[in-house]
């Protein structure tokens, strides 16, 4: 089946993005008084595996000894595993009792577990994987700085994304944890002196019929930006936030769509674009 004369007005925002204490029991949900055994065992099965996984990236510190240059930069690696998690909640355990996080992507800072945890809950919904690329690694009494730049792979996507960091490790509890944490965009990928091509412009829409090949619906919701709506065709509702849009497209993916463009009138300003015109839909279940 085909869907055709379709009046499509795409717009983009373009320059940087895709960026993003010890876990309370009383954070976890506790079961249902009317759970079956089944629901029971999966409840203690979840939390055991969860506190396995706080346990495996909050290793204890050595007692009476510094730290050394080699074990600061593990302690990357111990929060990189704890984003390969996948669980907001593990990665939350990694900052301290009183964390500061300046993240990439939102402008308020995150100064306690629950709103570091929230960051979490939509940044890992990219999978993302850091390599850092150059840093620089200072150590004091009690403390450790680890800055520099870093590049995330981001799994859902595969879309590679650098930045400068800065961590400021502390002791505590005998655990080395992240006091400060701030992750900001690299200067030259925004420089408004760069523009984007009327052809780059509609390879965009090339990115997006490609995640909807995939029939991933977290893959077509992460062509959108943070802030992004969607006015779709078959439904009445206007989708305004990653949720929203991924819930659309698990029932459109089901009739396997894929697009061309039949006519299209490209718009290009200051830090965006906009493609308008029509395009035709085969369904390939249908």
């Amino acid at each position: 089946m085909k869907i055709s004369s379709a009046a499509i007005a795409l717009s983009f925002a373009y320059g940087a993005s895709a960026f993003a204490p010890s876990v309370d029991p009383s954070r976890i949900g506790t079961p249902s008084t009317t759970a079956s055994s089944t629901e029971l065992d999966l409840f203690f099965m979840n939390t055991l595996k969860h506190k396995r996984a706080v346990s495996k990236v909050n290793k204890p510190a050595r007692v009476n000894d510094s730290i050394t240059e080699k074990e600061v930069r593990g302690l990357f690696e111990l929060w990189n595993s704890a984003l390969a998690t996948g669980d907001s909640r593990v990665v939350a355990s990694r900052y301290s009792k009183n964390p500061v996080l300046l993240p990439t992507v939102k402008d308020d800072p995150r100064t306690d577990y629950d709103s570091v945890k929230d960051y979490f809950d939509t940044f890992l919904l990219k999978k993302p994987q850091g390599t850092i690329l150059d840093g620089k690694v200072h150590i004091g009494d009690g403390w450790a700085t680890d800055m520099g730049i870093y590049e995330f792979t981001m799994g859902a996507t595969g879309d590679k994304v650098k930045a400068r960091y800065t961590y400021n490790y502390v002791q505590e509890d005998g655990v080395w944890k992240i006091q400060h944490h701030h992750s900001s965009v690299m200067p030259e990928a925004v420089d408004m002196g760069k523009t984007i091509t009327p052809d780059e412009v509609r390879g965009l829409f090339h990115l997006w019929n490609d995640a909807l090949a995939t029939l991933d619906p977290t893959k077509v919701a992460a062509r959108y930006a943070k802030k992004g709506v969607l006015l779709p065709t078959v439904s009445d509702q206007a989708r305004t936030d990653f949720a929203s849009i991924r819930s659309y497209f698990v029932n459109f993916l089901q009739l396997k769509p894929q697009g061309k463009i039949l006519e299209s009138h490209v718009t290009i300003g200051n830090n965006w674009c906009q493609d308008a015109g029509i395009y035709e839909f085969t369904m390939g279940a249908t």
